[in-house]
């Protein structure tokens, strides 16, 4: 600590390919926030209104709209005001901000779409006990989960982050990121290093193990059925999906972090770089809103209600 120096505020230098179309690429985000924030509305309220709508993996998906909400609003105002301005600088405290919430919307999602994978397990393997597994109780007590313990857990983690000095203030990135922001500081990052690849155990394993096991019971369940191979393709596309785009968005922050990828064409690195700041906030409500048919026809119902009212 002694070495540090006094920087209080990050540069964001990616920011710099943009200023020729920085215009465009304004409307073009702000277009995103406005369709993301739309559609998670849409679906929550959807859920939110209609009575029969009621079950747990609604609810789930719900709550999935609303960490999109969440996480999109984390990003692309601060985004959106970057474009907006000339230095592409922010404060340490918002950085750090950022990172405490770019990282807290990656960990609900995923322990979310852990979740619902146990959730379609008890629905297909166990239809005659589904309600009493997934009880009322136990469904708001998974919810809670959902949320509480991302938040409180990476926040021990990220304790040890906040409590560095930096000598260096350029990331070469859209966003801040945890990575990007410990290789500036003039501190011994060791520690932070080893109990950031421990952590990644505690954050992962548990809703990995859950997922895995869901989804090999769910197979096994298939090889002795043509109709339950059916129905496990009917109900768990949506969610194979989401889960997919989420894996997708991981490997590629990954490669991101840890990776030089400057030889990589400017417009492919920002794809790249908000891929799962974006896509899953955007594509879920629709996956979801489309291939399930209650929450379709409840969407019309809705509508269908509202213009009888205007009339």
């Amino acid at each position: 600590m002694e070495n540090s120096s006094d920087v209080t505020s990050i540069v964001l230098t990616a920011y710099y390919g943009m200023e020729k179309l920085k215009h465009a690429y304004f409307c073009i985000f702000l277009i995103i926030y406005i369709i993301i924030i739309t559609e998670n509305i849409l679906l929550i309220s959807v859920i939110g209104i209609e009575k029969t709508l009621h079950e747990p993996m609604y609810f789930f998906i719900g709550n999935l709209a609303a960490n999109g909400v969440y996480g999109s609003t984390i990003l692309l105002p601060a985004l959106l005001s970057n474009l907006l301005s000339t230095k592409y600088e922010v404060s340490v405290a918002c950085c750090q901000t950022q990172i405490y919430g770019l990282f807290t919307y990656a960990l609900i999602e995923f322990t979310i779409l852990a979740v619902m994978s146990y959730d379609r397990y008890a629905a297909i393997c166990h239809p005659l006990h589904y309600h009493t597994i997934m009880s009322p109780s136990k469904v708001y007590k998974l919810i809670v989960f959902t949320w509480v313990y991302p938040l409180i857990a990476f926040l021990f983690f990220f304790s040890l982050t906040l409590q560095l000095r930096f000598c260096q203030q350029a990331i070469d990135k859209l966003y801040c990121t945890n990575y990007s922001l410990v290789k500036l500081s003039c501190s011994n990052t060791a520690v932070i290093s080893i109990v950031g690849l421990a952590s990644i155990v505690v954050y992962i394993f548990p809703q990995l193990i859950m997922v895995l096991f869901s989804y090999a019971q769910i197979f096994r369940l298939c090889l002795s059925s043509r109709k339950m191979k059916i129905k496990a393709i009917t109900t768990c596309t949506p969610h194979l999906f989401a889960v997919s785009m989420y894996s997708i968005g991981c490997f590629f922050e990954i490669l991101q972090s840890r990776f030089d990828l400057r030889h990589l064409p400017y417009e492919t690195q920002v794809f790249m770089s908000l891929y799962f700041l974006i896509f899953p906030p955007i594509l879920n409500p629709l996956i979801y809103g489309l291939s399930i048919q209650s929450i379709r026809l409840s969407v019309f119902k809705l509508w269908r209600r509202k213009n009888a009212v205007s009339f």
